[in-house]
């Protein structure tokens, strides 16, 4: 319950803060800085060599983020060689100033093993709050950005299957020609 009350502070918290159009433009740029799971920095700069980069904002409490994710992990095996990109973003490993929940980071780590997750996971900071996850009230919550940083498209709320994933991945690609 404690888990779950200090991610719902989180998001209402950064929405409260930050939010001032939840609508993302094209003209958006999302930059960030960041490491992954095991410790590796990892930034914006990974946008420019995809096509498109599908983020998956995800949490260790959340049944349906954590069903979905053995689709993911087919579709960014599938798609790798069409210049698409998955990352995750586990939005409930650190709390409210940014810092990483040891215990939180062990579950997001078994989960992401038990159900074959090879792409990368963000641990995200309170700046990407600020901007790319803005506005980001419910998981899973999927948004897709360009090779220049921009947002393609919608954010999509819910989990969905790879077939689905796949008809708006196809989408996005033919959008990008």
């Amino acid at each position: 319950m404690k888990k779950l009350l200090t991610v719902f502070m989180l998001i209402a918290a950064a929405t409260f803060l930050f939010a001032k159009d939840g609508n993302k433009t094209a003209t958006q740029k999302f930059a960030f800085e960041s490491v992954d799971l095991d410790g590796n920095k990892i930034t914006s700069d990974i946008y420019s060599n995809n096509k498109i980069t599908m983020i998956n904002i995800w949490g260790t409490f959340c049944g349906p983020c954590i069903h979905e994710m053995p689709d993911l992990a087919k579709l960014s095996e599938e798609n790798k060689s069409k210049g698409v990109e998955i990352i995750g973003i586990p939005i409930d490993i650190i709390d409210d100033w940014g810092r990483v929940n040891p215990s939180l980071k062990s579950e997001a780590l078994m989960i992401i093993d038990t159900t074959g997750v090879q792409y990368k996971n963000v641990v995200p900071t309170i700046p990407m709050f600020q901007t790319m996850l803005r506005g980001i009230q419910a998981v899973p919550a999927t948004f897709f950005i360009d090779k220049n940083g921009k947002q393609i498209g919608s954010v999509y709320f819910g989990s969905r299957s790879q077939k689905d994933w796949q008809k708006i991945i196809d989408k996005l690609l033919e959008s990008q020609k």
